[in-house]
C-alpha cells in the first residue's frame, strides 16, 4: 500500500512543481517589462521639463552651453542622431560580409582543430571590454590610419564622401566607423556561426547529392535556412554600435556637428551623455536636454530590438 500511495502521489507533486516554475516564470516575465518601463519613466520624468518648460528660456539656455551652435532642442540632437546613426551603420557595412565570411569558413570549411581554435577566438574578442577597444583604437589606430585616409583625400576626394583634407589626427567618422566593426564583427560571426552549424543535414546531404559543389550547396541550404538568423544576429551588433559609449568617446573627435565628409570628425548621443552629464548643473536645461537625449537613445533601441524579434519570429523550422 505504501508504493501505491507514492505513486498516487508524484502527479500531485509534479502539478504543484510545475505551478511553482510557472509563477516563477511569469514573474520573471512580469519583472522584466517592470525594469523597462521604470527606466522609460525615469528618462521621461528627468526630461519632461524640457518637454512641457518654457521653449524660448530652454532654447536660451542650449544656445549657451552648445556656444551658439544649436537654437534649440532639436538643432542641438539633430547631428548627435544623424553622427550615431551614420557610424553604426557603416560599423555594420563594414562588418556584415567579413562576419558572415568567417562564420561560413568555421562551420563548413575549416577542418574540425581549426574551427575550434577559430571558435574560442572569436567568442574571446565579443568578451573583451569596450574601452580596450577605444584604447587601441585611440592609441594604435588613429596615428596610424591617417596616412591611408589623406591618400584616400588625395586620390578620391572627388567622391563628396571622402573630400578632404582629412583631418589629423585622424578622430573621424570613418576612424570610429573601424573600430566599431572591430567590435561587433566577433558578435555578429559567433551567432552567425551557431545559426550556420543548425542547418539541418538532410537539407545539405540532398544538395550535394544533386551535384551540388560545395558553394553551392551553401547557397542553396545554409544561407536560405540562416537568413533571418544572421539578419537578426546583424541587428544586434547594429544596437552594441548605437549604445557604445566609451569607444567612441576615446575615438571620436567630439565636433557635434553634421559631418558632411566621412573624413571628418562626429560625436554620438551616448558619447555626448558621458561627456557632459557630470558638468550639467542638475535641473537645468543642459540636464534635461541630455536626459531626453537617453530618451531618444532607448527609444531607438526599443525599435530596434522590436525589428529583430520580428525578424526572428520569420526564422525557418528544422525538420
Amino acid at each position: 500500500m505504501s508504493s501505491q500511495s507514492k505513486t498516487a502521489q508524484q502527479p500531485v507533486s509534479g502539478k504543484n512543481a510545475d505551478k511553482v516554475f510557472k509563477g516563477v516564470a511569469y514573474a520573471c516575465g512580469i519583472l522584466i517589462l517592470v525594469v523597462l518601463a521604470a527606466v522609460a519613466l525615469f528618462l521621461l520624468f528627468r526630461a519632461w521639463p524640457l518637454i512641457g518648460g518654457d521653449q524660448k528660456a530652454n532654447s536660451a539656455t542650449i544656445s549657451n552651453f552648445t556656444g551658439g551652435k544649436a537654437s534649440s532642442f532639436w538643432g542641438y540632437v539633430g547631428p548627435l542622431l544623424f553622427g550615431t546613426v551614420l557610424i553604426s551603420a557603416l560599423a555594420l557595412l563594414i562588418s556584415f560580409f567579413v562576419s558572415v565570411g568567417i562564420a561560413l569558413f568555421i562551420s563548413h570549411y575549416a577542418p574540425k582543430k581549426l574551427a575550434t581554435a577559430l571558435s574560442y577566438v572569436v567568442d574571446l574578442l565579443a568578451a573583451i571590454p569596450s574601452v580596450i577597444y577605444g584604447l587601441w583604437g585611440g592609441l594604435v589606430l588613429v596615428p596610424a590610419i591617417y596616412p591611408f585616409w589623406n591618400w584616400v583625400a588625395k586620390y578620391l576626394g572627388w567622391i563628396p564622401i571622402f573630400a578632404g583634407p582629412a583631418a589629423n589626427p585622424s578622430r573621424t567618422v570613418a576612424t570610429v566607423s573601424v573600430v566599431l566593426a572591430v567590435m561587433i564583427l566577433p558578435i555578429i560571426t559567433s551567432m552567425s556561426r551557431d545559426i550556420f552549424l543548425q542547418t539541418p543535414r538532410l537539407q545539405e546531404e540532398a544538395a550535394l547529392a544533386l551535384g551540388a559543389t560545395k558553394w553551392e550547396m551553401v547557397k542553396l541550404a545554409v544561407l536560405p535556412f540562416g537568413k533571418s538568423g544572421v539578419v537578426s544576429a546583424s541587428m544586434l551588433g547594429l544596437g552594441r554600435a548605437l549604445g557604445e559609449t566609451m569607444a567612441v568617446l576615446m575615438v571620436t573627435g567630439n565636433a557635434a556637428v553634421v559631418p558632411h565628409s566621412l573624413l571628418e570628425p562626429v560625436r554620438t548621443i551616448p558619447a555626448t551623455i558621458a561627456a557632459e552629464l557630470g558638468e550639467a548643473p542638475a535641473g537645468g536645461a543642459h540636464y534635461e536636454a541630455l536626459f531626453m537625449l537617453g530618451c531618444i537613445l532607448f527609444l531607438l533601441t526599443l525599435l530596434l530590438s522590436i525589428a529583430v524579434e520580428m525578424i526572428s519570429a520569420r526564422r525557418p523550422k528544422t525538420m
